[in-house]
């Protein structure tokens, strides 16, 4: 596809851990927040899964704001590296991009299961991603990784800040009534207070938005179904 800068795989493939900390340190400088102009008519949803050492990559493109279903795409990768905190964009980022390239229109905004700026290095997986790939992005996370909040009100939509060392990364916004919260910040080339509406705007009634719904559901099914033809190509012990 025509987005994604060239060489932009080798970023997402380094060597050691060495190699990622300056790639990290290169890369957080070129984050870019502010209002998104130009009108979003699809959005993307995409989502990781693991099998012993390949990562799965799921995107699913929909429309929007009616959020109909345009496309899926899969792929797998090798993982990298190993688990580390704080490098989860190498263990994960490439098979996200091959499947979000995958897709057959270039998204508008992609949802990510990860933070955006909310992360020690302002350079969560939506961050990450919206520079690697040079598209707006929005990180929704089901868990804080840094900073102080307050809860936000029992009503669907209700929100305060997250913040970290006096500065606001994101917010932590009740999507159901009554409804444990999710952590929301923006990732690149959009704002806090958009990634907040576009998420609202994503939520299909449930507490996780609509696109990265589908696309765990998406990942987790091809999880399963390499797991169980593995198995089949190679019997024995049932591999986690």
């Amino acid at each position: 596809m025509s987005w994604g800068k060239p060489g932009f795989r080798d970023e997402l493939r380094p060597a050691d851990f060495a190699a990622a900390r300056r790639i990290q340190e290169r890369l957080r400088k070129k984050v870019r927040l502010g209002v998104l102009r130009s009108p979003v008519r699809l959005v993307a949803g995409a989502d990781a899964a693991f099998l012993e050492d390949r990562a799965i990559g799921a995107a699913c493109l929909l429309t929007f704001p009616g959020l109909e279903p345009v496309s899926d795409e899969r792929s797998v990768v090798e993982a990298p590296l190993p688990y580390r905190p704080g490098y989860l964009s190498f263990r994960e980022g490439h098979a996200l991009a091959e499947a979000i390239l995958a897709l057959p229109a270039r998204p508008d905004l992609v949802l990510l299961d990860g933070q955006g700026i909310a992360h020690p290095k302002r350079l969560g997986l939506a961050s990450f991603m919206g520079v690697v790939l040079g598209l707006p992005t929005v990180g929704c996370a089901k868990s804080r990784l840094i900073g102080e909040h307050e809860d936000p009100p029992p009503g669907r939509g209700a929100w305060t800040l997250l913040r970290d060392k006096g500065e606001a990364v994101g917010a932590v916004l009740r999507t159901r009534a009554k409804v444990r919260p999710i952590f929301v910040s923006p990732g690149h080339l959009t704002d806090l207070k958009q990634a907040v509406e576009f998420v609202l705007a994503c939520g299909g009634g449930f507490r996780i938005p609509e696109p990265l719904r589908r696309a765990h559901r998406l990942s987790q099914a091809y999880k399963k179904d390499l797991a169980a033809a593995w198995q089949k190509a190679c019997p024995g012990p049932k591999k986690r």
